[in-house]
């Protein structure tokens, strides 16, 4: 099995996908969304672990100066897929989950730590801020 059917499956399983193609187009989707938001070593290191077909999806995109809010980073999924937020953020989680068994907990805590405050739970992880 491929590196990209492997996380296609994983994708698939998570998210409880009926078929490789949606499974296939969640993906595509939220590493779209996923490559705005990344700049830096934190962006060439997801790709250089990513499967030569997601990383193409993911490095096509051109980064934001600035990523959005976890809020809206669900809302483009759920724009670019046409769902419901509900189901976006299911979808998110599943592509989120899968790229961090991928690429390993200490990438995924670098990308949370560029991102702002609420992807975390969007990674399948809890969302703790130090305490004052």
């Amino acid at each position: 099995m491929t590196r990209y059917r492997h996380l296609l499956q994983q994708v698939r399983s998570l998210g409880r996908y009926t078929t490789e193609e949606e499974a296939e187009r969640v993906l595509d989707v939220v590493l779209a969304v996923l490559g705005s938001q990344l700049t830096g070593e934190e962006r060439c290191d997801l790709a250089a672990v990513l499967p030569d077909r997601a990383r193409a999806v993911f490095a096509a995109q051109v980064p934001l100066p600035e990523p959005v809010a976890a809020p809206a980073f669900v809302e483009a999924v759920a724009r670019n897929l046409g769902t419901s937020l509900t189901a976006a953020r299911w979808d998110t989680s599943s592509v989120l989950a899968a790229v961090t068994d991928l690429s390993g907990d200490h990438l995924a805590d670098r990308i949370l730590a560029h991102l702002p405050r609420g992807y975390a739970l969007l990674f399948g992880r809890a969302d703790l801020m130090a305490a004052a």
